[in-house]
This record gives C-alpha cells, sequence and structure tokens, in this order.
C-alpha cells in the first residue's frame, strides 16, 4: 500500500470530483436517495425524540440559513441537520449500504443540504457533495471492519466522515483543509449501542450529531482550524482504537473508479435493516397469506450471528424498540403479511396475537450465514403449521437491495406513503418532480420553497 495518507487522498478525491465525472445511472442514484431520504425526514419530524430536538434548538436562536424539514421552520446551519438528521432516521425506512453496516442518508444529506442551502449552491454541486460524502463515509465503514460494529454504531463514527466531505466539497475547501476536516471529525465520531438495552432516544442523535459534527469540521477548516492528517491510520487514530479487524486498503482502493454508493440498498420494511431479509423469507414462504397462532405450531429462524449479537436480547418495550425485536417482527409479517409504519403501535404490542405468535418463534445463528455477512446478510426460515404442513424458504437480498432493487416508481410509492398526512398529497407531488430534476435547479434554497 502507497504510504500516502488516508486523509489526503480522500481529500484529492473530493476536491477533484465534478458533476461530468458521475454517470448518468449515478446521477439518477443520487437523485433516487435524496427523495428517499426526504421521505423519511419528513415522517419522523413529530416524534418525541424530534420534537425535543426542535424545541431546543429554537430556544437557542441562531442565523436562519436553513430548513428544518419537519416544520418548515429555519434555523442556523449547524442546528437543521441535527434535526434533519434525527427525523430521517427515527422510522427506520432511511438507506442502507450492507458491505459497510452504513446508513449514509442519515448523515451525508443533512449535512449536505444545510450547507447547500447556507451556500445557494446548485443542485449539480449538491449532487456531487452528496457522492463524494457518500463515497467517504462508506469507504472507512468498509475499512474500520465489522468487529466496529460491536460497540459502536457505524452510521455514527462513519458517517461523520462522510458529512464532512460532503459540506467541504459544499464549502469549496482546498485538498490542505479538506483532510483537516476530516480530522476534525474523526475526533468528534462516536456513537455506543447500549441505548438498545434502555430503549433510550440516543440512536437519533446519532445521525444528528455525526451530521452537525462533520458540517462543523468542514467550516471550521475553512478558518484554517487544523485536524489530524492521520485520523484515520494512526496509531492513536479511529481504525485502532475502534476495531480489532481494520483494513485501511479498503479505503482508497478504486478511489474514482469505483462508486461503492452505487450498491446503496433502499428499505421497504419499516425496521431495522437486519431484520429484512428474515421477513423477505416469511412472506416468500407463506405467499403472504396470514396466519392466527392457532395455525402455527412453531417456526424457525436461521440469520448471521451478527444480528443476534445486536438484536438477539432486545424485548419490545416501546413501539420503536419493536423495530429491532426479531420475534415481534417476524410474529407481525406472520399475522398482518406486512411490517410497515403502522405496525409499530402501543396497541399492537398489546396485540395477543402478536404476543402467542411471539412464543411460538425460535431463533438461532447459522455458521453458514455467519461466513457470508457483511457481503450478503442472509435468513432461512420454516415455519411448521398445526396440520403438519411445512412452509419453508431462505433470501440473501430482500427487496430494496442493489441485486433486488425497488423501481422508481416503488420509491415514489414509498416517499408519498412515508408523507402521507403530514404534507398535502399536491405538495409531495411537487417535490417528487424537484427531485427527479434535482440537478436543473440553480439553488438549493428554491428546492422546499412553496
Amino acid at each position: 500500500m502507497s504510504a500516502e495518507i488516508l486523509a489526503d487522498r480522500l481529500a484529492r478525491y473530493v476536491c477533484g470530483l465534478t458533476f461530468p465525472d458521475l454517470s448518468r445511472d449515478h446521477v439518477s442514484r443520487m437523485k433516487v436517495f435524496f427523495l428517499d431520504w426526504l421521505g423519511s425526514a419528513y415522517a419522523g419530524g413529530n416524534l418525541p425524540p424530534v420534537r425535543m430536538m426542535r424545541d431546543v434548538i429554537r430556544g437557542l436562536g441562531g442565523t436562519e440559513e436553513a430548513t428544518v424539514i419537519s416544520d418548515g421552520s429555519r434555523s442556523n446551519c449547524l442546528f437543521a441537520a441535527l434535526v434533519n438528521g434525527a427525523s430521517s432516521h427515527v422510522v427506520e425506512m432511511d438507506d442502507l449500504h450492507r458491505e459497510s453496516i452504513l446508513h449514509p442518508a442519515c448523515v451525508v444529506l443533512p449535512a449536505a443540504f444545510a450547507m447547500a442551502e447556507r451556500q445557494h449552491a446548485s443542485g449539480r454541486d449538491l449532487i456531487v457533495a452528496i457522492s463524494a460524502g457518500y463515497e467517504v463515509g462508506i469507504r472507512i465503514a468498509l475499512a474500520v471492519g465489522p468487529s466496529h460494529y460491536h460497540y459502536w454504531h457505524t452510521t455514527s463514527t462513519c458517517g461523520v466522515f462522510g458529512a464532512a466531505a460532503g459540506a467541504a466539497k459544499l464549502l469549496g475547501l482546498n485538498e490542505d483543509q479538506l483532510a483537516w476536516a476530516l480530522g476534525s471529525a474523526g475526533t468528534q465520531a462516536a456513537g455506543l449501542w447500549e441505548f438498545l438495552v434502555e430503549s433510550a432516544m440516543s440512536k437519533q442523535l446519532h445521525p444528528g450529531k455525526a451530521a452537525l459534527n462533520g458540517l462543523l469540521a468542514a467550516l471550521l477548516a475553512k478558518e484554517g482550524f487544523t485536524g489530524a492528517r492521520r485520523i484515520l491510520e494512526g496509531e492513536k487514530g479511529f481504525f485502532r482504537a475502534t476495531s480489532r479487524d481494520f483494513d485501511e486498503k479498503k479505503c482508497c482502493d478504486g478511489l474514482g473508479e469505483v462508486f461503492h454508493g452505487d450498491r446503496n440498498s433502499l428499505k421497504y420494511h419499516a425496521s431495522c435493516g437486519h431484520t429484512h431479509s428474515m421477513l423477505d423469507a416469511i412472506l416468500l414462504a407463506t405467499g403472504g397469506k396470514t396466519f392466527l397462532p392457532d395455525d402455527v405450531e412453531e417456526v424457525h429462524v436461521s440469520l448471521y450471528q451478527a444480528a443476534l449479537d445486536l438484536l438477539g436480547h432486545v424485548e419490545p418495550k416501546t413501539p420503536y424498540l419493536a423495530k429491532f425485536c426479531l420475534p415481534f417482527c417476524v410474529a407481525t409479517a406472520l399475522r398482518y403479511g406486512q411490517v410497515q409504519l403502522g405496525d409499530f403501535t402501543d396497541a399492537r404490542l398489546r396485540d395477543a396475537d402478536i404476543r402467542s405468535l411471539m412464543q411460538k418463534i425460535r431463533i438461532q445463528s447459522d455458521p453458514e450465514l455467519t461466513g457470508a455477512y457483511p457481503r450478503k446478510w442472509p435468513a432461512r426460515v420454516q415455519i411448521v403449521l398445526k396440520d403438519g404442513r411445512q412452509l419453508a424458504a431462505a433470501n440473501e437480498y430482500p427487496k430494496g437491495d442493489p441485486e433486488n432493487p425497488l423501481s422508481k416508481e416503488e420509491v415514489i410509492g414509498k416517499f408519498k406513503s412515508l408523507v402521507a398526512g403530514v404534507i398535502p398529497p399536491s405538495r409531495a407531488e411537487i417535490l417528487i418532480e424537484r427531485v427527479l430534476h434535482l440537478e436543473e435547479i440553480p439553488d438549493i434554497g428554491l428546492l422546499l420553497s412553496a
């Protein structure tokens, strides 16, 4: 491997990236990812963690330079990025890059969008910044390795680098400044999984704060504020501090030739991404038919070990925690033939059929499936019915993965369902049209205007 500092190589790539470097298909994907993110940002806007953040920033004041998507108010770019990051992650419908175990949109896009509004950047400029942010965040997440994920929420810890890169691109930083921004981003990288044990709201703080921190790092670097250039590979840097199996070569291999963001997944089910292959296998086995507890003898689910490490002991104490509870999600798919936003409510937690079905579900890890992770997030299911029939299926690529993608029409349908009851249908149609023609907008400040 070259002895060149990783942050310097990434900075040179980001600084040199231009709109003509991006293929038509890649630009189309970035616009679809933006639309998908925007729907999630609207959908999560009135949930308690986001309302609390909005109340806090409203009390702090500041220059009105960027939009808080959930209520249309204006705040300074840092605060807008904070709230938009939280609101776009809270309903668990935001995108996912499987191999890196990273949700890039909820961190990169709040920072890039807020900076684009502040700078009156064009739609083309925003698309380039999004692409750069995705690439930097995903590559660092790939390099830090799966062991990082045991304690650290990769979306927050690695996403902050992507947020810094996207914001820095819009600020027009030079290579030195951009490397400093990555250094300052890395020293702020944080986000621990302990919140799952207590159903704390910290998961929403993770993307919001990472977006804010990345944006702040870029703004400081613009002023000459230096950051550690060896923040990634240094002896006391990010990789060694947070991983047992990092591979720094993955950070820059094929840089400028391979766009890892092209392999991004869009969520179809409103639950943690580790449940999706399992849920698709359930729906494949049942053919979408629903079952009552009296129909089912038992259900056997095989997963990769990382899913059990993270979710194996989660109890559905709240609607939000239920999104991470494997038995609850399986039972919901069996009983109702879907796992959508409306399936996570207090009433559903008390649903007698769901509770009874949960008692019949047996979940275990499988070495073969574990060996395929994180390249694949596979699952196998076997449903034994009371009448003696057995329904079985396996799934490696759930709906929404790049190997099994949502069509543009399905993404538009998902957006409309996410914003239903939040914004008028006519407003949704206007936003769809604008986002899908994002490269034609001269000033991003016009995107959400009436």
